[in-house]
């Protein structure tokens, strides 16, 4: 059971950060999380090219180590589905965060959701394949028959612990789109 909270604890954690990177009136450096930069050859993550911090509560700030990459990086912002127009000043890039509209809001509430979907179908999943090695070791008599419907019954309220888990979370991370 414990392999079992493992791998549901990581498709939430995945879940969790996909709906952080999803942008909200504030500015909050994990916007950018799922940014990949053209640089050195390979893609890699904009937090490995530079310091990101929050300047105001409408700004983000990218000190770039690497002056040499601060056209990719705003390239690679600009060609993002974040909405954010880099500006560049020596070694730092500057992400007014613009006040999302009324339609970009309910597009975001819509994406979310995408990702709770997702999230659920990949913990349902997990149940399934758990369920069956559950199955196979009572065909191998290895578990009893009983043993197998209070696994299964475990399994199936872990299960809906974690689906409860993610339908909370999507509930705050909406609200926190909607607000204003």
């Amino acid at each position: 059971m414990e392999k079992l909270n493992n791998k549901m604890n990581s498709a939430y954690d995945f879940f969790v950060k996909e709906l952080n990177s999803l942008r909200t009136s504030r500015a909050n450096p994990s916007m950018l999380d799922n940014i990949l930069v053209e640089a050195y050859g390979s893609k890699t993550p904009i937090n490995q090219l530079g310091n990101i911090a929050v300047s105001d509560p409408s700004t983000l700030t990218i000190q770039v180590w690497d002056q040499s990459l601060s056209k990719s990086i705003e390239n690679a912002i600009t060609e993002s589905s974040l909405g954010l127009n880099p500006q560049t000043d020596g070694q730092i890039i500057r992400l007014p965060i613009p006040k999302l509209s009324e339609e970009r809001r309910k597009e975001l509430t819509k994406v979310a959701s995408e990702y709770a979907e997702k999230s659920k179908v990949a913990i349902r999943n997990i149940r399934r394949e758990f369920i069956d090695l559950q199955k196979k070791d009572q065909k191998e008599s290895i578990i009893s028959e009983d043993d197998l419907k209070k696994n299964i019954d475990e399994i199936q309220k872990i299960t809906d612990d974690f689906i409860k888990k993610i339908d909370n979370f999507l509930d705050e991370k909406k609200n926190d789109i909607l607000k204003v």
